[in-house]
């Protein structure tokens, strides 16, 4: 797990902590005088790993085969990881720690996502009898601090700190540590040329302004900017979120004092006031909280079906099917649809390829359904995607050129019709190649930034892919004709990077490595996306929101 405390020089992997509460039902009787003593047992496969450890263990309930376990099981939640948990149910016969001294009961195998997914999991579980009973696994998210505050402020006379002018004014604020020293967290704009300045407002997580706690001092200093960098300190005040929160008005207007001026001048008072023109408060969402109101995951992948792939036959190809080891194609292909299939809940995938000649004409589409069909792209799971892809390499011949606006206007129009927060689309774009129509595809995604979607892009084999990194707008964010994308929605990812080793063990490290990178920022794309169309997650869907009563005994 994370660490949750501070130190100094180390490193804590930022999660979502998931508290999960666990109740059996119908369990196997070991015992021959009472009822059984279940206790329950936690492991999970660390990312990479291919083996269990055990997370923890719940307390023994005495002599029921019903139990409802008050001790909880706290674990890191990532999106981009497939998390595989499993729940093995002992039978207590003495004060050991060793498993192998109580008796099995039975276990249930999922994945953390499934879990968070349903209000309430149940499943049966696998013990020593045909029917061992049930364990249903509830989860909540853990919260610190779900708050953001916007905040505005203005000066008022200023003091005057430029010999031809008056003050360029700046403001600074510094969150209180535990040891009482301050952190900077926030600079305002410089306003330039005036002793009555109006900043614009901003927003902050409320933790990065007080952690959290309304009643820890916060600094806000008072600064006159100079472009050489020595900026001239005008002074500060002290306050608490509590008192921000008041909002505007004379109990948030605050003199701003420089202390050593103070202690020369007997007849001073202050160096200007600092007023509170807006504190506004709001909740933070999470990518839970939508997921557990309801929001819908749809993943549609598209495939690069150009010649520069080689003929699939070749073994060079990167469209080969060897028996021993899967190709680049397919195990970027199952490297995410593992992680997504367990957030759609229809298990119904639409599989796109693009940049081939189809049957029986030959003419060249951008656009065509895997699986053949004229009306249909569906597949059923990520197995049917693979079965069409195959079928595919068969039916169609490998053309050009490496065309992305089609499927990604394909999947925007789907998008554009369900706009509301219900559904959110994953285009997934497997591609060898350099894009030829970069202009349409720029334009293609800037009008997708205001739509609920994202784009992953996998670059498999060893082209040049430079010209990819202007489509993923870390650094710039993407513009066409003049437009900037509202979001930063596109991913990409050369498939070479996680491509090391050829045994089992390697291949399956190099899937959960491509899977974390590509998945890492979907959560707050989703996010990001209700935020500025201000949808709030629906209340959690009722799927019996309460666990199933026990059986009378």
């Amino acid at each position: 797990m994370a660490n949750t405390t501070f130190q100094a020089g180390a490193a804590a992997i930022p999660a979502t902590k998931v508290e999960l509460a666990v109740s059996c039902r119908n369990l196997v009787d070991m015992d021959v005088f009472s009822k059984s003593d279940p206790m329950v047992v936690l492991f999970i496969k660390e990312f990479g790993s291919p083996q269990y450890r055990e997370l923890g263990r719940t307390e023994t309930i005495w002599d029921n085969l019903n139990p409802d376990f008050t001790k909880k099981f706290i674990v890191d939640y990532y999106f981009e990881e497939s998390q595989h948990l499993r729940f093995d149910v002992y039978d207590i016969d003495s004060t050991s720690s060793s498993l192998s001294e109580h008796d099995f009961l039975g276990k249930m195998e999922c994945t953390l996502a499934q879990i968070v997914t349903e209000a309430v999991l149940r499943k049966p579980l696998q013990g020593p009898k045909m029917n061992s009973g049930s364990i249903i696994v509830s989860s909540e998210e853990l919260s610190s601090c779900k708050e953001e505050v916007t905040l505005q402020f203005c000066g008022k006379k200023l003091d005057k700190k430029d010999f031809f002018g008056k003050s360029d004014p700046f403001l600074e604020f510094h969150k209180a540590r535990e040891d009482g020293s301050y952190v900077l967290t926030h600079r305002t704009e410089v306003v330039k040329n005036t002793l009555n300045p109006t900043w614009k407002q901003f927003t902050l997580p409320v933790r990065a302004l007080c952690n959290g706690d309304y009643d820890r001092s916060i600094k806000i200093a008072c600064w006159d900017w100079n472009s050489n960098g020595t900026h001239d300190y005008i002074g500060e005040f002290l306050t608490t979120q509590r008192e921000l929160a008041r909002g505007a008005g004379p109990s948030n207007s605050f003199d701003c004092v420089n202390a050593e001026k103070k202690k020369k001048k007997k007849s001073y008072k202050h160096s200007g006031m600092i007023e509170v023109l807006k504190c506004k408060i709001d909740p933070v969402y999470s990518f839970l909280d939508y997921i557990k109101g309801g929001t819908q995951m749809n993943c549609v992948i598209a495939i690069d079906f150009t010649a520069s792939n080689g003929a699939p036959s070749n073994p060079t190809s990167l469209h080969y099917l060897s028996p021993y080891q899967p190709n680049q194609y397919t195990q970027a292909l199952y490297s995410v649809g593992d992680i997504i299939k367990d957030y759609d809940s229809d298990q119904l995938f639409p599989a796109l390829g693009f940049g081939a000649r189809l049957p029986p004409d030959g003419r060249v589409s951008h656009e065509f359904f895997l699986n053949g069909s004229t009306t249909s792209p569906y597949c059923e799971g990520i197995a049917g995607v693979m079965a069409a892809y195959q079928q595919a390499l068969q039916t169609v011949q490998l053309y050009g050129p490496t065309n992305f606006a089609p499927v990604i206007n394909h999947v925007a129009r789907f998008a554009t019709a369900v706009r509301d927060g219900t559904q959110y689309f994953i285009l997934l774009i497997i591609t060898d190649g350099v894009i030829t129509d970069m202009p349409q595809t720029k334009e293609a995604i800037v009008n997708a930034a205001a739509l609920p979607m994202s784009i992953i892009i996998v670059g498999v084999g060893e082209a040049n892919f430079d010209a990819m990194e202007e489509l993923d707008g870390d650094d710039v964010r993407l513009s066409s004709r003049g437009r900037v994308a509202e979001r930063d929605i596109v991913q990409f990812v050369p498939f070479r990077e996680f491509s090391r080793g050829t045994s089992a063990q390697a291949v399956e490290m190099n899937k959960a490595r491509l899977a974390k990178e590509v998945l890492a920022e979907i959560p707050d794309q989703i996010v990001s996306y209700m935020k500025k169309t201000a949808i709030k997650p629906r209340p959690p869907l009722q799927r019996q929101p309460t666990l199933p009563t026990a059986p009378p005994t």
